[in-house]
């Protein structure tokens, strides 16, 4: 036991640096992705309510769609992590290749959706016809986009699990900058270009998108030789990986669609209660984004740690790294919510809100400055924690459980049924991550969670 704790010793020296190293590029990627979000918001915010609801609500679509990236890639990298422990790269690509496969299926299948049918889509979420056209506008051209994004999401989240996390950051990092400047010029109809308002928003995400994967492909080809793109492992057949990648993938797949689906579901909740519910909404769900920036972060770095350490073959050195995330996620949640209170007086005076949207968003901001100290510490649990051990169902059963049967349907019969105010209606629909936390101590203090699932 001395010799564990002795070499535990050594290893923490260099916790924290590594942490850093992966943390900050991760939260700046994070803040960046926030950013690309927000410039339409301040920037429709400034044109309309009504711009600014109408686009916020048909981002439910890519919402959804990024979440099935996520999910698809957040189980594969339970499977890359530990393989990176083994330096086993030919399997990384194999697993790569399913990932993209997968991706650039659903991706496609979202653009149909969304360019063939984008009334239909809106109507879930709204009644308001000025609303339902600018979701539309914006739609038809920001879906094009969508199978871009599959071929982004997947490489850049495949390799920052073999610890490649700098050049996300540069990608981007380019793409804000450009969405900003394009958003600028296309929605107010700058340089000579006509307004375009959410249809310009929707060009502007297009165009960065494109320059996003035009520096993947440079890299991937020209800088990367770790973890190689091969045509041929998108048809890869692999009988025990595929065994393996759908084991461990599939439930995060399941967990996360189901929980961008009980976004979703907030979202069309929040929808039904008028134009100045869903622009409040929308500014506080940007700025609970902009506080969870460096938490995410601890998050995919608890993943990628733990995973590489259970690779190892080193268990001990695991258990100590989810302990020391754990209290990294409460700092970080704690500092999450003090900084959405400090910023929310500066958010009133920016955001162009009617009076009503205005006192619905200062009761927001409130409640979900506790919202994101819980989130912290669940999504550095299950999605960090967990998934790095192979345990991907916990976090489903979880979401399904008390998400969807506890605070949407709690908000649902609340809103629709009997009746109640506002505020205690987004009280309800932010219940969930608070619910959550006694079941997830609970799991990660039973080390069920820890398990070798390399080959």
């Amino acid at each position: 036991m001395f010799h564990i704790r002795k070499n535990m010793s050594t290893e923490d020296k260099s916790f924290y640096s590594n942490v850093f190293r992966l943390v900050m590029p991760m939260a700046l990627q994070n803040l960046i992705n926030v950013g690309v979000t927000s410039t339409d918001v301040i920037m429709l915010g400034r044109v309309s309510e009504t711009a600014l609801s109408g686009v916020s609500l048909a981002n439910q679509m890519y919402f959804i769609l990024s979440l099935l990236f996520f999910g698809v890639t957040s189980g594969a990298c339970v499977l890359t992590a530990q393989y990176w422990g083994k330096k086993d790269t030919r399997t990384i690509e194999k697993v790569m290749g399913m990932s993209f496969r997968i991706s650039i299926l659903g991706a496609l299948v979202f653009w149909a959706a969304a360019f063939f049918a984008p009334q239909f889509f809106m109507r879930i979420f709204t009644a308001e016809p000025e609303i339902v056209a600018e979701g539309i506008r914006y739609l038809k051209i920001v879906s094009f986009s969508y199978v871009l994004s599959a071929f982004t999401n997947v490489y850049l989240n495949i390799i920052r699990s073999i610890e490649k996390v700098v050049i996300a950051t540069v990608v981007y990092g380019t793409s804000l900058c450009v969405n900003i400047v394009l958003n600028a010029v296309f929605i107010f109809g700058l340089l000579g270009f006509p307004a375009m308002g959410a249809a310009g928003a929707a060009l502007g995400t297009l165009c960065s998108r494109a320059i996003e994967v035009i520096i993947v492909v440079y890299y991937a080809f020209r800088k990367n030789d770790i973890v190689k793109i091969h045509f041929r492992d998108l048809f890869v057949r692999d009988r025990a990986l595929s065994r393996d990648f759908f084991t461990y993938a599939f439930p995060v797949l399941l967990n996360e669609l189901a929980w961008g689906a009980g976004m979703s579901a907030i979202s069309a909740i929040v929808g039904h209660l008028g134009s100045a519910s869903v622009a409040a909404h929308s500014v506080t769900q940007v700025c609970r984004q902009l506080s969870m920036v460096i938490s995410f972060g601890v998050s995919n770095a608890a993943s990628i740690m733990i995973g590489k350490a259970i690779g190892e073959k080193k268990e001990e050195l695991a258990r100590e790294y989810g302990h020391r995330f754990l209290h990294l996620s409460v700092l970080f949640g704690i500092g999450g919510g003090i900084l959405l209170l400090a910023v929310s007086p500066v958010i009133y005076t920016v955001m162009k809100l009617t009076p009503l949207a205005k006192s619905y968003l200062s009761v927001m901001m409130v409640i979900m400055s506790y919202y994101v100290v819980a989130q912290s510490v669940n999504s550095t649990l299950v999605v960090g924690v967990f998934r790095s051990g192979g345990d991907t169902r916990f976090g489903l059963v979880l979401d399904m459980g008390v998400m969807w049967l506890c605070s949407i349907a709690g908000a649902a019969v609340g809103a629709f049924v009997i009746g109640i105010p506002m505020p205690w209606v987004y009280i309800l629909l932010c219940s969930d991550e608070v619910i959550k936390i006694p079941f997830s101590l609970w799991r990660y203090k039973s080390f069920k969670w820890l398990k070798n699932i390399t080959r």
